[in-house]
């Protein structure tokens, strides 16, 4: 079956391409701090459980905490992205995120550090809904597939950037030090945003359309089902990021200097799978399940081998393979969600969709730090197939293109009429 090709279009006019070109570039960077934030902790957990005397499902709980105010904001970011706009709500958030990682790096116990930590996701929590609905409104919807794909490569060159530089600055001026630094990027990026965003493209605003009821986009069960696929990729990510420095300090002794050159291996990896999984995308006109299954497979099998290796070299070659294999599932995650949700539903509808995946970070870590605390990190990494046996099933349980998206969504059960429209 022939793949579906989108309508053409005019080419686009140099103003238009130069909006693209510099939302892209500033949300990239928005997005890269973002990121780097919150992969600082897991950088530092070592450092920050022998200080505070915390084992390693107290660890995880620091980590989840973040990602249990991030899903719980999601909607809510949505909401206010679509009534207040994408950029005001980006704004508010590249702000507050920055206090509350200042913030962290003055805590003193290990409560003031969870409440730090829900604070900070909170504040990043909104940001995800709020950059869609910027994006989408600076964008024609067959280029915004890759257009999201380059923003969002900025978080696998986060993951390749931050323990370089994290690790010989904790190892100079210790772990708070970390939380001080990217603070002051998130008010550079705040900066850059306020005064370079260009204005949104004509046609992709909403003036004056009524919102629809949360409950009418909450209720559409293929939103749900997307969240799912994204839950099983986050659980992969966010399981290796959380757990992989602490595990090459304590199982193979390597410095935190070294271990961050080793995690930017995968990183890397990632980013070019995640550029590529978006160009594929649009190219297929969605068809994600073409791109997930049998990268979830591959995924898979190389999470196995890796968490039963004993060589060190092996680790990092199948750990290569494995995030490579999933993050190529990334952006066709959201391919078909953009091109199918209308501009009214936007911020919501990719709010949902980025749930599952704040929701995945919330459990994998806490779940594999009990793991490990009782049996081994073997065990730890081995559950991380869950994730990618998730995902490929999702895969094949949602609509493969945006038409079909549409139609699914349209199925949707509506909101029971009360009583005096009813009796009207």
């Amino acid at each position: 079956m022939p793949a579906p090709t989108l309508p053409a279009s005019p080419a686009a006019p140099p103003a238009h391409r130069g909006t693209v070109r510099l939302t892209v570039v500033l949300l990239f960077a928005a997005w890269l701090v973002d990121y780097a934030d919150r992969l600082v902790i897991n950088l530092v957990l070592p450092s920050i459980g022998a200080e505070f005397d915390i084992d390693r499902t107290q660890q995880g709980l620091v980590v989840s905490a973040f990602f249990l105010s991030y899903a719980l904001c999601q909607i809510p970011g949505g909401l206010l992205a679509d009534r207040f706009g994408g950029r005001r709500v980006t704004l508010w958030a590249l702000l507050s995120w920055s206090v509350f990682t200042a913030l962290t790096g003055f805590a003193w116990s290990f409560a003031v550090l969870l409440a730090l930590r829900l604070a900070f996701g909170a504040a990043e929590g909104v940001f995800p809904p709020a950059s869609m609905k910027v994006l989408v409104e600076r964008t024609r919807p067959e280029e915004r597939g890759a257009a999201n794909g380059k923003v969002m490569s900025s978080n696998a060159l986060a993951a390749v950037l931050t323990p370089l530089a994290v690790a010989p600055l904790v190892a100079a001026f210790g772990w708070r030090s970390a939380f001080w630094s990217t603070a002051a990027l998130g008010v550079l990026a705040l900066i850059a945003v306020r005064l370079l965003l260009p204005a949104p493209l004509p046609g992709t605003q909403e003036a004056g359309v009524p919102r629809p009821p949360l409950r009418t986009v909450l209720r559409k069960g293929v939103l749900w089902r997307f969240a799912l696929m994204m839950f099983g990729y986050n659980t992969i990510v966010w399981g290796l990021n959380t757990w992989v420095p602490s595990y090459l300090s304590e199982e193979h002794g390597v410095s935190l200097t070294s271990a961050g050159a080793l995690v930017a291996v995968p990183a890397l990896g990632a980013a070019v799978a995640t550029v590529l999984g978006g160009r594929l995308a649009d190219r297929l006109g969605g068809r994600h399940r073409v791109i997930i299954v049998p990268g979830m497979a591959v995924a898979a099998v190389a999470l196995l081998l890796m968490a039963n290796t004993p060589s060190l070299t092996g680790f990092v070659v199948l750990g290569t393979v494995a995030v490579f294999a999933a993050s190529l599932a990334y952006m066709p995650i959201f391919a078909v969600p953009l091109a199918g949700l209308t501009p009214e539903y936007v911020g919501v509808g990719s709010a949902v969709v980025i749930l599952g995946g704040q929701v995945a970070g919330m459990v994998a870590p806490p779940v594999m730090g009990a793991l490990a605390d009782a049996f081994s990190f073997q065990v730890a990494f081995g559950f991380l197939v869950l994730g990618a046996v998730i995902a490929a099933v999702m895969a094949c349980l949602t609509p493969q293109d945006a038409d079909a998206f549409r139609a699914a969504a349209d199925r949707a059960p509506r909101p029971s009429r009360t009583a005096k429209e009813t009796a009207a």
